[in-house]
């Protein structure tokens, strides 16, 4: 396990030699201490990926790829050890990080690998005498903030594209759970990533990523987190007028029509939701009924959500774990009292688990409560195992209910009628639209929300245009002088 930063291709201590306890979420037992970067050691960090950005600029596209796809393979090589750590350090079950993170972590990695020295310019038909080429530059230095909820899985994300186009990294790991992101240095540097190309630096938002923000030599910041976070990078930003990647919080609308397929419903709801303890930006954390199929459907779905194995995360059998920290523990419980207050009913869960093996970690039961539209639980984002469910008669109405809200990341619909399936998906306001399906991500599609969930995209062609900056080159082939010139 690594506990150090990551800076110019060593592990060091901090500059001042602070250090943050990251806790198990399991048991509140401590995992370790690792080193807190604060603005001395982002200086270092800044420093040392604009001092290694010249020469990896100009290594060939084939061989940044070549790196990219070795560390596909050592990840997967090592994939139990990751893991068991990322289980360990987030509580979600070793199912999910040993099925799905670690495997897209690398799937991601070899995907930008391969798309390296696909990255092209363009030319642009111009008047005649001239050749008008469009060359795509890496921007250079790239800051980059990844959350707490799937730290390895977006340390891929943020990295791989930014990796394949040519700029270097300084990546700030969240402070609750930094040791994934720190295991992913130790593997870039057996395989050979240059001295600096990435540097890793947990610390804390208002300190680390705060200086990171505001840095100078940065040219652009990327972050996934929460909305009113967002808002405070753009404003950091200003200084240089960096440009900016905005991953921001989600409130996914999740549509049952009345002509849906209940059972497929029911189960893929369930994991729209509940997966990761519901702690995703694109959880289907708005259940919509139409109401001539909702009493069976929540019978059926609180059946299954009473049925969830909570447990050890690093117990194969364990369905759901505990949240990632004890203050969101009790964020998301606050929002029960809310919905009650509100004149919601809790229709399951809304506590802790009884059980006392679990009274040591940060649990919080499946929980469903009926609230309107309006109410805050169905316009906030909880973040947490916890759904709301409203009815609606007929399409105007759910579009409305759907798009009720601020935010933009995702949304789906369950439905056997292809036309309403595509007339939904384009009515829905959201950056992606699942249909008969929730929350499937691959490495080549993009990712990303509009309004209040932000801008940019991850994954792609899009984020690899997103880490590049398009230079229009113009050449008088004819070597002619405009008219006004000639003598």
């Amino acid at each position: 396990m690594q506990t150090r930063l990551f800076i110019g291709g060593r592990f060091v201590d901090a500059a001042d030699g602070a250090t943050i306890g990251v806790l198990n979420p399991h048991d509140g037992s401590r995992l370790a201490d690792v080193a807190e970067a604060k603005a001395e050691d982002i200086d270092h960090a800044v420093d040392a990926a604009a001092a290694a950005f010249p020469a990896w600029r100009d290594t060939p596209a084939a061989d940044r790829g070549r790196l990219l796809l070795k560390l596909a393979d050592r990840i997967e090589a090592d994939a139990e050890r990751l893991a068991r750590l990322e289980s360990q350090d987030t509580g979600h079950p070793l199912r999910d990080t040993r099925g799905l993170d670690v495997p897209r972590t690398a799937a991601t990695f070899r995907y930008f690998g391969g798309m390296a020295d696909k990255l092209q310019g363009s030319v642009v038909p111009v008047e005649k005498g001239f050749l008008n080429y469009v060359l795509r530059e890496p921007i250079g230095v790239v800051g980059q903030i990844v959350p707490w909820n799937f730290p390895l899985m977006f340390t891929s994300w943020k990295m791989g594209p930014a990796l394949a186009a040519g700029n270097t990294v300084v990546l700030k790991p969240a402070e609750l759970t930094p040791l994934s992101s720190l295991a992913i240095a130790e593997l870039m540097a057996e395989v050979g990533f240059p001295e600096g190309v990435v540097n890793i630096v947990p610390g804390y938002g208002h300190t680390a990523g705060q200086h990171l923000a505001e840095h100078p030599k940065v040219g652009k910041i990327a972050f996934t987190g929460s909305t009113a976070i967002g808002r405070r990078i753009v404003a950091a930003s200003a200084g240089n007028l960096k440009r900016i990647q905005l991953e921001l919080g989600g409130k996914g609308a999740n549509i049952v029509f009345d002509d849906a397929d209940l059972p497929a419903a029911v189960n893929g709801s369930a994991f729209a939701i509940f997966h990761n303890q519901g702690q995703a930006c694109i959880a289907g954390s708005r259940l919509i009924l139409h109401e001539r199929i909702a009493d069976a459907f929540l019978e059926a779905f609180i059946g299954l959500a009473r049925s969830i194995r909570l447990g050890d995360p690093l117990d194969e059998r364990t369905e759901m774990g505990p949240l990632t920290s004890r203050q969101h523990q009790e964020r998301v419980l606050s929002y029960c009292a809310t919905a009650v207050d509100q004149g919601g009913k809790v229709l399951l869960g809304g506590r802790r688990p009884t059980e006392p093996a679990l009274q040591d970690g940060y649990f919080v039961e499946p929980t469903v409560v009926q609230a309107k539209a309006t109410d805050r639980v169905s316009q906030e984002e909880v973040f947490g195992p916890f759904v709301s469910v409203t009815t609606f008669r007929d399409e105007a109405e759910v579009m409305a209910i759907a798009n009720g809200t601020p935010y933009g990341l995702g949304g789906g619909l369950w439905t056997r009628d292809l036309a309403r399936a595509h007339r939904v998906a384009r009515a829905l306001e959201a950056g992606m639209v699942w249909i008969n399906s929730y929350k499937r991500v691959n490495p080549g599609s993009p990712f990303g929300g509009v309004r209040a969930s932000g801008y940019g995209r991850e994954m792609g062609f899009e984020a690899m245009h997103d880490y590049t900056d398009a230079k229009s080159v113009w050449v008088n082939v004819e070597a002619q002088l405009p008219p006004y010139y000639r003598r």
